[in-house]
């Protein structure tokens, strides 16, 4: 019995191509979440230590100024995100229903959270040399960040995870009979 399954998850044959939602079965917009979540939630961490550590200790400073950088990195793929949700939602969901709802709860709060990174992102970039550790309010702000976009993840998996949204193939799909054949992107038993 085979161990291992790769190419059908790598290959594009067989998909497809729907503009920036990505490809059928591999959308853009999930991969390019994980980009502003964990950047924002590393950011939160390392501003907590630059905090505690104090301008007394280089290490912080070095946090701090670090930490601006991962956090522009975060509020781009933030932007490509949003671009492909925003996309991809209107393509895909229909007004009045539950998943619509879910769909604008999870893009309010990570516009939000969007807004919040910008500011962040200003902050740190104005008063870049200025620092030798983060200051309070914008450790409290990066933390705050972090747990938002937590929690509009939270809602965003729950759309993909709990609705099946966007979800290509389900139930009694190929894939889990039990076969020494992979079946490929477009292909039936």
């Amino acid at each position: 019995m085979k161990t291992f399954s790769v190419r059908p998850t790598l290959t594009l044959k067989g998909r497809t191509f729907k503009g920036l939602r990505g490809f059928s079965g591999k959308p853009s917009h999930p991969p390019l979440t994980d980009i502003p979540i964990g950047a924002y939630l590393i950011v939160a961490g390392m501003d907590v230590l630059s905090y505690v550590g104090g301008a007394s200790h280089g290490w912080a400073g070095e946090l701090w100024r670090i930490g601006g950088w991962i956090m522009v990195v975060g509020l781009a793929g933030a932007l490509l995100a949003a671009l492909t949700g925003y996309v991809d939602a209107r393509s895909s969901s229909e007004a009045g229903t539950q998943a619509r709802r879910t769909i604008n709860t999870h893009a309010a709060i990570m516009i939000v959270v969007t807004v919040l990174a910008a500011i962040d992102v200003a902050a740190r970039l104005s008063g870049y040399h200025d620092h030798s550790a983060t200051p309070l309010w914008l450790m409290v702000l990066s933390v705050v960040v972090a747990l938002l976009v937590a929690l509009g993840a939270t809602f965003g998996g729950s759309l993909v995870f709990e609705y099946g949204f966007n979800v290509e193939t389900a139930g009694d799909h190929p894939a889990w009979h039990r076969s020494e054949d992979d079946v490929l992107p477009g292909q039936h038993d």
